[in-house]
């Protein structure tokens, strides 16, 4: 969506100066309303300008998360939640002021169920976080968007990353969650089994709500046991077609891939000079793979002769764990280091899924439009279930390199539509594609604003977000 298009929802000015008196008077300086604060609970990673809230509290408790959702009930005043900041659609901003609700300080990790594969966090607590305090019990928790972000983040905006294509998303892998509704109330979605049919599923209704239905106070997540041993490394192809096309073939065949990530050729020149590399810089694939010490070596070297069917390789892999966490840590550092290509311009990073089979055909299709538009441009992608990024690099004081980006990106969407698709595999809705789920959805859309009238019907919770604001 082009920047001019995004909504501007109307200001409750007596409404908002009502809830910061009352918010002042109950928690005193814990009520922050400096302009410095504001500004960094409007950041986030992109290139959509920050709306900043009123005011920033950091509740440390579920009590008075309630308590001030229902101060900001009564004066009809937004309630953005904010974990780390790192979301790409502007799902933090907050577009008619309010009360942005800091939920990092509710990090505690509540029960570490071994026997049942199974924890329970608060919103706050990080998945590196999480994991650090698991190594001792030989468990480990899977989704890895990249950024060290908060699990009530990722359950929010539905987040996957690298390991999805084996562990699924974080759709998958919330077994319940309490939630904290716009009236005030706390609700549990579902207990500690592994599979029901009580009802409703709500708790798959708060996931990828980004905030516009309630706020998510736990989650009790799946744990899985940490793999006896793992193999990784790079594979360079000649062209992005038979990189792709090297990917199906995998998945096809049943290789149990954990990971499996694409990464073109300007994008490997970023990767190479910031963390001082020396992979070939053409389209490669990264790959992981966990099992056994004889499973991981047998899917390497599957893998391997895929691959060469395909032109591709050498396959460099290792199961050394020094080498291994170089590699992905190059891999995670992909965004600053596509950002040095051109110094001084931000990035507009934007994301579809499209069907495994179209993968090759709409990678290609997206490098030549690129290519044709004179734009700087890297592609990366959890390729394994058929989702890529795009990071376009442009000056943000330049009217016409933004208004070209934006196309661009709205062309990419249109590409992965028509192609049965999706216009976003990870990154969410927020402000920044909500045109784009009415082309994608249709209906469907008028059944969400059903839902978000009859939850929220005073239009309080992330209003702006998702399907828009509530009209008059």
């Amino acid at each position: 969506m082009a920047l001019a298009e995004f909504e501007r929802v109307a200001r409750n000015e007596e409404g908002i100066a009502a809830a910061l008196a009352i918010l002042r008077q109950r928690y005193g300086e814990r009520l922050l309303t400096g302009h410095s604060v504001r500004e960094q609970h409007a950041h986030s990673t992109s290139y959509i300008p920050p709306q900043l809230p009123d005011g920033v509290f950091a509740p440390v408790n579920v009590e008075e998360i309630q308590d001030v959702v229902r101060i900001c009930a009564e004066h009809r005043v937004p309630i953005i939640p904010f974990g780390t900041g790192t979301s790409l659609e502007g799902h933090v901003n907050a577009p008619g002021g309010g009360i942005s609700l800091d939920l990092m300080g509710m990090n505690r990790i509540l029960s570490v169920n071994a026997e049942d594969l199974d924890c329970t966090v608060e919103p706050g607590v990080t998945r590196e976080d999480l994991n650090h305090h698991l190594r001792d019990t030989g468990l480990f928790f899977p989704i890895d968007p990249g950024a060290n972000a908060s699990l009530g983040g990722m359950a929010s905006t539905r987040a996957s990353g690298t390991n999805a294509v084996r562990y699924g998303t974080m759709r998958e892998n919330v077994l319940g969650l309490t939630a904290v509704m716009p009236d005030g109330r706390a609700i549990t979605t579902a207990r500690r089994a592994k599979k029901t049919s009580a009802g409703y599923d709500l708790t798959r209704l708060m996931i990828g709500a980004e905030g516009t239905l309630g706020i998510i106070t736990s989650m009790t997540l799946k744990l899985y046991g940490i793999p006896q041993a793992i193999s990784g490394g790079v594979c360079s192809f000649p062209d992005v077609e038979r990189a792709c096309q090297a990917v199906i073939a995998t998945i096809q065949m049943g290789v149990p891939v954990a990971r499996i990530e694409f990464v073109n050729a300007l994008a490997m020149k970023a990767i190479n000079s910031y963390a001082q590399l020396d992979y070939p810089e053409s389209p490669c694939l990264f790959l992981e793979f966990h099992g056994s010490d004889a499973s991981v070596k047998e899917q390497a070297e599957t893998f391997g002769e895929i691959a060469g069917e395909f032109g591709g390789g050498p396959f460099q892999w290792t199961s050394v764990a020094e080498e291994r966490n170089k590699l992905w840590k190059a891999r995670h550092n992909a965004y600053w280091a596509c950002l040095t290509l051109r110094p001084g311009t931000r990035g507009l990073s934007t994301d579809v899924c499209v069907p495994i089979s179209r993968l090759a055909e709409c990678i290609v299709e997206t490098e030549a439009d690129i290519a044709e538009n004179g734009l700087l441009a890297t592609v990366l992608g959890h390729v394994g279930d058929g989702n890529f990024h795009v990071l376009v690099l442009m000056d943000m004081h330049d009217p016409v390199e933004i208004e070209q980006a934006e196309a661009f990106v709205a062309r990419l969407n249109r590409r992965a539509l028509s192609m049965d698709g999706t216009c976003t595999g990870e990154h969410g809705i927020g402000q920044g594609k909500m045109r784009f789920l009415e082309e994608e959805l249709g209906g469907a859309v008028d059944v969400m604003r059903a839902i978000k009238q009859a939850i929220d019907p005073l239009d309080i919770m992330n209003p702006g977000k998702i399907i828009g604001a509530k009209r008059p």
